[in-house]
């Protein structure tokens, strides 16, 4: 097992800090059942997987242990984010019949915070995640974590999030605030939606916290919970 160092990454930025601490206290609101949760975009470069460790490290930071999954197995980012090293075993390892799950689990420097890289990139990730072995390792996974994170692929781009959805407790989308089409985010909740998957709600990213004053603050939990109702 590797041990990771993490916590520099960690957000220290008041505002970004408190964003994350709410959307970390939205999350645990959902519910008991609400346990595993995997963040899709519409397209890269939205922040999901940022969003989806910083999240992770929140919930550690509170006292959960909790397992950060990279399911982006066609382009993942979050080893090269985080200056991770040499060749470590994935998701896809495992869903390949390559790896044993012990084998994926790397501790970090943050207590009770676990990463499962996504491993070598794959062709065929839509296929793996819909695989047998996935369905099992969900249900494992939530024996020995309290929660767990899924960065999953961008669901404008291929279809993983859609797969993933009904195997797990919810999904969160990430907007970003600078660049996104109404209507292209309207098309990713209506995949999730008919792929049996529940929209726990929107993150919105990259709020100019300057030019609108103490908004991003004030209706992060909001825009957090409002897709599920939304129809």
């Amino acid at each position: 097992m590797e041990q990771i160092a993490v916590k520099r990454f960690i957000a220290t930025e008041f505002q970004a800090a408190e964003a994350i601490k709410t959307l970390r206290t939205n999350l645990i609101f959902s519910g008991a059942s609400v346990r595993v949760v995997e963040l899709t975009s519409f397209g890269p470069g939205e922040g999901k997987s940022m969003i989806s460790f910083q999240l992770a490290a929140s919930l550690a930071q509170s006292g959960k242990k909790v397992l950060l999954m990279d399911a982006d197995l066609r382009k993942s980012v979050l080893q090269a984010r985080l200056h991770t090293k040499g060749k470590i075993k994935g998701l896809s390892h495992y869903l390949s019949g390559l790896a044993n799950v012990s084998e994926l689990l790397n501790k970090t420097d943050v207590p009770g915070f676990y990463i499962m890289f996504a491993g070598t990139r794959v062709p065929n990730s839509a296929e793996l995640l819909g695989n047998e072995l996935f369905a099992r390792l969900i249900p494992a996974l939530k024996d020995v974590f309290d929660y767990i994170i899924v960065d999953a692929a961008p669901l404008g781009l291929v279809i993983d999030a859609a797969i993933m959805a009904p195997k797990i407790d919810g999904t969160i989308m990430v907007v970003d605030s600078t660049n996104n089409d109404y209507k292209l985010e309207r098309r990713i909740q209506s995949q999730l939606e008919k792929s049996g998957g529940k929209i726990l709600g929107v993150v919105l990213n990259r709020v100019n916290f300057k030019e609108n004053g103490g908004y991003y603050g004030k209706n992060y939990g909001y825009g957090y919970g409002y897709g599920e109702s939304e129809k």
